[in-house]
This record gives C-alpha cells, sequence and structure tokens, in this order.
C-alpha cells in the first residue's frame, strides 16, 4: 500500500529528502513519457506492464497506480502477492500472475479479481469452483506454453489437453497463450522464430484464443511481427534497456540518492572500511557515503566504480558495507557533510546509469534495478513536487 510521511507529498522534492540519509527518485513524467512511447510502439497490440519484483526495484506502490493513470491497460507480475499488493495500492485494471501459484490460491485471485497462469487441472477447477462461488464466473485464466526456454510452461500438447479440460469448466474460460522468450536480448535473436513457431503450434493444437502475448520490451521494440495480441514491457516503462535495443525514445526514471555523512582526510598510509582494501597514496579527503549493500548496492562494487559528489565522478574506495561505503573525493572543492550524492542518475552534467554500474560487478541492469531494497523511500514527482511516496 502506499504511504506517505505527514506532509511529504505536495512538497518540493529538496524539502522532502533533506532529512533523510539516502533515498530513491523517480520521475513520473519519465514514466508517462515511457508508458506513451511503448504504446506507440506496441501499434494495436495492448501493452501489460510488468511491475514484478517491486517494480524493477522501483517501488510498485509508486509505479502501478501512476502507470494506470498514465492509460497503461494491463499489468502482470509474477507471484500472487505482488499482485494483491497492486490491488491494494488502487490499480483496478486487469493484473496477471505470470509465475507458479497453487490450487489454494484460487479463492484469493479470484476475490480481488486477479487471472492466474494455471498448468493443471486441479489449479484450473479450484480457480473454477472459487468463481463460482463468488458469483464472478467465467474468470479468465491464461496458459504458458514452455516453447524451448524449459522453465515453467506447458509443451503444446500438454496446452491442448488442459484448455480441453478448461472449456469443460463452467467458472473459467481460457483467455490467453503465452511463452517467455530467452534470447530476445542477444544480437542474434533468432531463436525466437523458433519459440513463436512452438507457441504457433500450440494455439493450432489448442484451437482459438482471444490472446496471445509472447512478446518483452526487446521484441516489442525490434519485432513488429511478434507482438500479437499483447506485448509485455518491464524494464523499457523504466526507461532502461535491454542488450541490443535501441531506444524509441525512452527516458530513466529512476535516481538512487544520499547525503554525504561525514566528509574527512586521510594521511598517505592509512586504510579505509574493512579489510583496509584501500590505502592512501596521497593526503585524501573522502566523504561517508549511508547506502550499503543492504540496501541493493553490491559488495562487489567495492574500490570499483564511481558515484557522483560535488558535479565530478568520485571514486568508491574501500570494502561496501552493510550499510554505507566510502568515496575519495580529493579535489573536489567545497564538498560538505549533507552534500547530496547519486549513485544512479545526473549530476553537475555528469550521468551514472544502472547499466553502467552492473558492468563494473559483470551483471546487468535488471539485477541493478530489482535487487533494490525497500529499505530506501521512494518518492514519485513531477518537476520536483512529491506526488506519491512508499
Amino acid at each position: 500500500m502506499t504511504t506517505s510521511s505527514p506532509g511529504t507529498t505536495g512538497t518540493p522534492l529538496e524539502s522532502a529528502t533533506r532529512a533523510l540519509n539516502a533515498w530513491i527518485e523517480l520521475e513520473l513524467d519519465a514514466l508517462d513519457n515511457n508508458a506513451h512511447v511503448l504504446r506507440e510502439t506496441a501499434g494495436d497490440a495492448t501493452v501489460m506492464a510488468v511491475v514484478k519484483a517491486n517494480a524493477y526495484g522501483h517501488g510498485a506502490d509508486v509505479v502501478g497506480p501512476a502507470l494506470e493513470a498514465a492509460g497503461i491497460e494491463r499489468f502482470a507480475v509474477v507471484f500472487l502477492p505482488e499482485a494483491v499488493a497492486l490491488r491494494e495500492a488502487g490499480v483496478t485494471r486487469p493484473v496477471l500472475v505470470l509465475g507458479h501459484s497453487f490450487a489454494e490460491d484460487a479463492e484469493t485471485a479470484v476475490a480481488h479479481d486477479i487471472t492466474l497462469t494455471v498448468d493443471g487441472e486441479e489449479q484450473a477447477a479450484a480457480v473454477a469452483d472459487a468463481a463460482l462461488r463468488a458469483g464472478k464466473a467465467p474468470v479468465p485464466v491464461h496458459v504458458k506454453v514452455d516453447s524451448g526456454m524449459h522453465r515453467f510452461g506447458l509443451a503444446p500438447d500438454e496446452v491442448a489437453a488442459l484448455a480441453d479440460r478448461v472449456r469443460t469448466l463452467e467458472g473459467v474460460t481460457l483467455e490467453a497463450l503465452w511463452t517467455h522468450l530467452a534470447n530476445a536480448d542477444h544480437e542474434d535473436d533468432s531463436f525466437t522464430i523458433e519459440q513463436d513457431r512452438v507457441v504457433a503450434e500450440a494455439v493450432r493444437l489448442a484451437g482459438p484464443v482471444p490472446m496471445r502475448h509472447i512478446a518483452n520490451t526487446a521484441t516489442t521494440i525490434r519485432h513488429p511481427e511478434f507482438r500479437y495480441d499483447a506485448v509485455r514491457t518491464g524494464l523499457g516503462l523504466y526507461g532502461a534497456l535491454p542488450d541490443h535495443t535501441p531506444n524509441p525514445g525512452l527516458q530513466r526514471v529512476l535516481s538512487m540518492k544520499a547525503r554525504l555523512a561525514r566528509v574527512f582526510d586521510v594521511s598517505p598510509g592509512e586504510g579505509v572500511s574493512y579489510g583496509l582494501t584501500w590505502v592512501a597514496e596521497r593526503q585524501s579527503r573522502v566523504a561517508l557515503v549511508p547506502i550499503g549493500y543492504a540496501d541493493g548496492y553490491h559488495r562487489a562494487l567495492s574500490n570499483r566504480g564511481h558515484v557522483l559528489a560535488g558535479g565530478r565522478r568520485c571514486p568508491i574506495v574501500g570494502r561496501i558495507c552493510m550499510d554505507q561505503f566510502l568515496i575519495d573525493v580529493t579535489g573536489v572543492p567545497g564538498v560538505s557533510e549533507g552534500d547530496e550524492a547519486v549513485l544512479i542518475g545526473e549530476q553537475g552534467g555528469e550521468t551514472i546509469t544502472a547499466a553502467e554500474v552492473a558492468g563494473h560487478i559483470d551483471t546487468i541492469n535488471y539485477e541493478v534495478l530489482a535487487g533494490l531494497n525497500r529499505r530506501l523511500p521512494r518518492l514519485g514527482h513531477r518537476k520536483g513536487i512529491v506526488e506519491a511516496t512508499c
């Protein structure tokens, strides 16, 4: 559920963050822009916003309602509790659970008008029974096709058998078949053609369905032929891009910031942080950043990467701790305690992206964003005026 501190919403961002050690800012105008760009890119296909993993670390309680207000038609998460949380945050449009759920989840799903991806007769029957008891029958269900990635899903013949069973149940209707693409962000994404062929075979065996959806952000942008009835866009909505994917006009939504908690001198030969893995070679000035790996800022960034302070790139020195780490601000004039530091975002004409952070630790921007802990407050704002927090 979206929460706000007294007096936070409707106040200037600078005032709202003045007493925060660390926080995340969400530019809602950028989010609106991205929703518009992806709707235009999708053409006639419905846009399904993927807001799993706390909206890729952005804060689903802020992002979900904002995307609905921006005209997004459908939403998708991985697990049922995420879908329920969206409802509690005020999202009213259809929400699909992409991942595994249990027969015991049927009652909760039906009560909250949440669509499940079903993978067996017992689960489908449980949803049908719950819908009949609630007086909501028939409710939609989706079925996932295992088209070659070999995670969650069913082979085409299994899809056909389940579709036949679903059509005998009074309480449910088969709304869609879908799959997940394995190589959509590769330079050579030709395996998508094979996966599409498998889904087409599942549709042939199962019979007509109202909806087919296979495209993620990369495929939505790169391949109009695979958009079908709906597209599932996650990363692109947040203004980040999968590899090998051109930017159709998306803007970064998230900035990660902190206020320097201490600025002090370190003499030559003195080390800092656990293990003293960085030792000053000259008279140095360092600053304490009150964010750590408990907030999702990876320990692997120790002694690599940069933070923006005083409008300049300042190297990370020493090990990242659970709650704090240090940067070298030697030669950056005027840096003092309480100044704003930027870990992801812009300052003084410099920019650090999630992709840059990911590059320092041999991972992907998805992981950097989705790993951001809920301890960091999220502030959604437009032109510096806070509209929502969580």
